[in-house]
């Protein structure tokens, strides 16, 4: 069995992905081809929003947007402490000072309460100036982007959606990567929609701002090639990843983010019993780019995982380290607990998840979970 079955998915769309990167080969342009100009016009219209810029990974799309945001030494950027190491990472690739903030236990995604408790310490505290915040959309559910933006607006804050995880997903039909000032997400091959290597996008509806995103994703350009108007850096997706990912957007449109949907539909029907299943909230839409459910306890958590891969069940923990306790961040200030982001680190699993999922691989999963937890 496979966490996500990207070999499945391959021979299912194999003819047309052959077709498009054999006409990437034939015209050679393998750099800026015209398929990634039609990518971006597809994702921007896709999203909802006037501009897609794409580049060489999720991470670098957060940082140009740092960037774009002249974020530097003395500010503070609020970032979740349950969340991959790239969203705190980029602030402090800028000089600035990420703070974390601790998330909903149900959700796994931002706490707006203790979000406004970090802008109020470090406020009062009186050292850093607030600059942005960073929302993620953990496991493919946008944060709650109301609540987030009237705090945003309250204490005159930028705010960035990560949406690596959340790219589909939706609040009420408006689509991830279309909230606050700007979004982002990553094309790395297991996300919901994934290339065939790195690649990422931003999505913004400000004119200067993506004007200054496609100069520095290549070099600082300006009006043309050797016309570098600032210090840029090299941060392109390549033809043929475009054209991968042409052909994967069908099919995420037509199918996949509904049959993923309905495999994790499956997935709580059975489980619902047996663990913590995942919390979609009233009027959201997940595109499930994990199924994470909580156990009691790390023991027992550690022991289900060890388990099921002997009946050859993957799974992953995503993340069994907060941000805050990350030794890259041993000199930042904590400003507030995050005891759910520490709980969930000890008690989460993520379970076999994918378009392609058949109901009796679903079962499976769902019998051996009972089976281990005495439930069978």
């Amino acid at each position: 069995m496979q966490f996500r079955d990207l070999q499945k998915q391959y021979k299912v769309l194999k003819n047309e992905i052959d077709k498009a990167i054999q006409e990437v080969l034939n015209n050679s342009k393998y750099i800026s081809g015209p398929q990634v100009k039609e990518l971006e016009e597809r994702l921007a219209d896709y999203v909802g929003v006037k501009h897609c810029i794409t580049c060489g990974n999720g991470t670098d799309a957060l940082t140009m947007m740092m960037m774009a945001w002249n974020i530097k030494e003395g500010d503070a950027v609020f970032v979740p402490d349950f969340t991959f190491f790239s969203s705190g990472e980029v602030v402090s690739f800028e000089g600035a000072t990420p703070v974390f903030y601790d998330v909903r236990y149900d959700t796994y995604n931002a706490d707006y309460v203790s979000l406004e408790s970090a802008i109020k310490a470090v406020l009062s505290e009186g050292k850093l100036k607030p600059r942005a915040i960073i929302a993620v959309d953990l496991f493919g559910q946008p944060a709650e982007y109301e609540q987030l933006e009237t705090i945003a607006a309250k204490y005159n804050l930028l705010l960035l959606e990560d949406g690596a995880q959340g790219f589909g997903g939706n609040i009420g039909g408006k689509r991830a990567c279309s909230f606050g000032d700007a979004g982002t997400t990553s094309f790395f091959p297991a996300k919901p929609l994934g290339c065939y290597g790195d690649g990422g996008a931003i999505f913004t509806n400000d004119d200067e701002t993506a004007s200054y995103l496609k100069s520095i994703a290549i070099h600082g350009k300006g009006s043309f090639k050797y016309d570098n108007v600032r210090i840029g850096w090299n941060s392109r997706l390549d033809t043929v990843q475009a054209a991968i990912l042409k052909v994967k957007l069908d099919a995420f449109e037509k199918y996949e983010l509904a049959d993923i949907n309905t495999a994790a539909e499956r997935y709580d029907n059975l489980l619902k019993e047996i663990v913590e299943i995942p919390h979609v909230l009233p009027g959201f839409y997940s595109s499930w780019a994990q199924y994470t459910i909580k156990l009691q306890n790390k023991e027992q958590r550690e022991g289900l995982k060890a388990y099921l891969q002997t009946k050859g069940i993957p799974s992953m923990i995503y993340y069994p380290k907060a941000m805050h306790k990350q030794t890259a961040f041993d000199t930042v200030s904590q400003y507030v607990d995050c005891p759910v982001t520490e709980k969930l680190c000890d008690t989460v699993l993520s379970l076999p998840l994918h378009p392609y999922m058949r109901e009796e691989d679903n079962v499976l999963v769902a019998d051996e979970i009972k089976a281990y937890l005495g439930f069978k």
